[in-house]
Parts: structure tokens; sequence; C-alpha cells
């Protein structure tokens, strides 16, 4: 299935990789990878997720309309909402929808609540703060459970993964976004003083997410298997958009470098630390927020699992 994307240099593709049919904030907080690296928290991390929201709204709701649902679920559980993302996407997607948001955050869940009345949806958000590693709230029966970009921060995904299907219904639906990882936002060649330093600070996120987070990119069908779902289609989706004279692009680039910056600085070589800061400083000629050849490049997949009846 083919999106095209007004502003995309290639068109995106969400639809099944394969058919199985019938065969087939640290640990507890939203926090997603491609909007921040879980180093802060706080007003900066609300406003990321609220960019990331925005760059990549399209590509989110080619998500909620490739899920292979039957009838439009009326009762949706978004795990790890973070600021509302999926949320507001699940609502436009199913207007006879409510759904039960779910984050540790007290901050997050205030955003989503202003944000929520501001759309005049606020009899339609429920939000529940909730420390999903310690104790999780009843959540009702819903006929949707969705978590994006929060399940790898789970101290055990195993036994998450069995609530979620504990609090489905027999043929509810668990759609399970998972990232390939941070962003990229420059070309090979940049910065120009120092090229490869985004691939650098990369390498060095990633040894980072894989101490405390391995289940970050993991494929999750073996997972979902054992936890009693049936995995019945998975789908990714390939982002490649152009940031040409988007200021949303640019600020998105900047907070996803401060958020590394701030969990890898100390581990990189003086040279890349100091050409990261010219990226970083406003006021420098060479500040990310000048650079006229951004790109938001990356990858979400999708597993969508059923309970069975």
């Amino acid at each position: 299935m083919t999106h095209p994307a007004p502003h995309d240099r290639h068109a995106h593709r969400y639809g099944p990789q394969h058919q199985h049919g019938h065969s087939h904030q640290h640990a507890h907080a939203h926090d997603h990878d491609g909007a921040h690296d879980g180093a802060h928290d706080g007003a900066g991390t609300a406003e990321l997720l609220d960019l990331d929201a925005e760059v990549l709204a399209e590509y989110t709701d080619a998500i909620t309309a490739w899920l292979p649902l039957g009838a439009a679920p009326r009762r949706i559980v978004d795990l790890g909402c973070g600021t509302g993302a999926g949320t507001f996407a699940l609502l436009a997607r199913f207007p006879e929808a409510h759904v039960t948001a779910v984050d540790s955050s007290a901050e997050h869940l205030d955003r989503l609540r202003r944000n929520a009345a501001a759309r005049d949806l606020g009899d339609r958000v429920h939000a529940v703060q909730a420390d999903l590693d310690t104790a999780w709230p009843d959540l009702g029966t819903p006929d949707l459970v969705w978590a994006s970009a929060s399940m790898h921060h789970m101290a055990d995904p195993d036994h998450a993964l069995r609530a979620v299907h504990d609090a489905l219904p027999p043929g509810g639906l668990f759609a399970l976004v998972e990232l390939s990882g941070l962003p990229r936002f420059l070309p090979d060649n940049a910065p120009e003083d120092r090229p490869g330093l985004e691939e650098r600070c990369h390498a060095a996120s990633d040894r980072l997410h894989a101490e405390h987070m391995p289940y970050r990119g993991a494929d999750w069908e073996p997972l979902l298997t054992a936890a009693g779902f049936t995995v019945v289609d998975k789908g990714t989706v390939k982002v490649d958009l152009d940031g040409t004279d988007n200021p949303a692009v640019a600020r998105y680039a900047l907070g996803a470098f401060e958020r590394m910056r701030g969990s890898i600085g100390d581990t990189l070589p003086s040279e890349d630390l100091a050409a990261l800061d010219r990226l970083l400083d406003p006021d420098s000629p060479q500040s990310i927020l000048r650079r006229r050849d951004l790109t938001v490049r990356t990858e979400r997949t999708t597993w969508a699992a059923r309970r069975p009846r």
C-alpha cells in the first residue's frame, strides 16, 4: 500500500510485509526515541514529543489506517502515551472512540489534557498516571491497545505483554509500534569540519541503549506469541522527509541532538564534541537551525497481534 506524501522526497509505504493468517522514561515512561533518549525529562522532552507528533503526523496516520481491525474500536488504551501523538491520531481515525491514555509523567499527561481540551476532545480522553513497572491500573476491557515506542522501556516486557493480553477481550487487537532507532537528520558529509559526526553520535547512543534498553529495535513477534497473542500482520513505514524550509524539522533535529549530547557527550572525542556544540549553538554560523539540507530519516514497524477467540 502506498501513501503519497507531499513533503517527501520519496513516497512512504505502509502495508503487510508478511501475512500469518491463522498460523500465526526509564522502563515505564513514554520515551519516544525519535524525540529523546531518556537522558532528560521535563518541559524540553514534552516539547520534543510534540514536535515528533507534528513532524511525523502523516506517518502515524498511515499506521492507524493500516490497522487490521474489523469493527471500529470504541475503547482504546494508549500505553506510554507521552503528550498524545498516538492518542490524537486514534481519536481522529475512530471518531466514536474514547482513549485511556497511560503515562508515568504527570507533566506529559497535563500537556495531553490541555491539548485535548484545546481540540474539544476532553470528554473522549481519560488520562491515567501509572508506573507500569510497579503496578498496572485497571484498564477496563479495551477493543484496541496501542503502544508506540514504549514497550522496550518496560523492565519486564514479558510481564507487560501478558498484562496487555489479559486486558483485551478475545479478538481484541494490540498494536505494538517499534522504532528502528533515533532519526537521522544530516547528510553523510556533514558537518563540513567533522563529516560523519551524526553516525558516530548514533553509534555511541546505540551502545548506551543496548545496555539499558536491550529490547529497543527487537523483533517482538516471538515475545508476543509467548504471551498468548496471534500475530496477524506486520508493516513498516520508511520515513524520508524533506526538511527544507520547515522550522519544525529544524527544531526537532536540534532537540534530538541536544538529547543525545546530554547522554553521550562525555563519550565523544573532543573534536566531535566541539563540532556538536557548534551545531547546537543557535548563534553559530554552523547552527543546525541555519541548515537547509535537513531530512528526517527513520523506520517504524508495527506488529498487529490479536488475543485469540
